[in-house]
């Protein structure tokens, strides 16, 4: 039984809890000073500006692969991603910076909204690539969700922010993700820890780690 199931809460991930995702993180991003775009995001090799890239490159790159007809089974859509630097993510999304940290952020917006838009209209029983396995609408939605969530975790860290999202939604995306996950520890600190970004009591640190996105019927 799932996280989720043994709480008694709702088992499923919709396009609805992907949006509220991305708004409380954008919301809580908007917070942050102009000056600090340039820090390190957390325990990543990135800045924050280019962490906020990554985050809606992933969000776009979800809502692609479920985009075709018939989406690819074997691969991903042969968008060109492409590194800004050396060591920098590579991204078919890319901010002009000349529209600062509010351009950045709308950047964000749009690609979540795209991702939302798709898992809203994919039929239940269209089935698309991703590299941790073949998955459907409510399971890229998840990934969105988590991408989301924990990549504003990093942002806040290197922002100087707070950030602790609803252990509801934390509950339904590793139920849905993370099958195998603790399932009565703390949701927030049960993902940071399945994600490898923290310590959680009587678990071992993960130096390596992956989700389940395979369908669940």
């Amino acid at each position: 039984m799932s996280r989720s199931a043994e709480n008694g809460l709702p088992t499923s991930v919709t396009p609805d809890d992907l949006d509220f995702a991305v708004q409380l993180a954008v919301a809580v991003l908007r917070e942050a000073p102009p000056s600090a775009w340039d820090a390190k995001a957390g325990s990543l090799e990135w800045d924050c500006w280019e962490t906020v890239e990554h985050l809606s490159d992933d969000l776009f790159a979800y809502a692609a692969q479920l985009g075709p007809r018939t989406p690819p089974l074997d691969g991903e859509v042969p968008f060109v991603w492409v590194a800004r630097r050396p060591g920098g993510p590579a991204n078919v999304i890319h901010a002009d910076r000349t529209a600062g940290p509010g351009g950045l952020l709308r950047v964000l917006e749009a690609s979540g909204a795209l991702l939302v838009a798709m898992a809203r209209t994919t039929p239940p029983q269209v089935r698309a690539h991703h590299v941790f396995g073949v998955s459907d609408a409510e399971g890229f939605a998840a990934m969105g969700i988590v991408e989301t969530l924990v990549h504003t975790h990093d942002l806040a860290q290197g922002l100087g922010l707070g950030w602790s999202p609803p252990a509801d939604l934390c509950s339904r995306v590793l139920g849905r993700l993370f099958p195998n996950a603790p399932a009565t520890t703390n949701p927030w600190l049960t993902l940071l820890w399945a994600t490898g970004r923290a310590e959680l009591d009587g678990h071992p640190r993960l130096t390596t780690w992956r989700w389940d996105g395979t369908p669940r019927t």
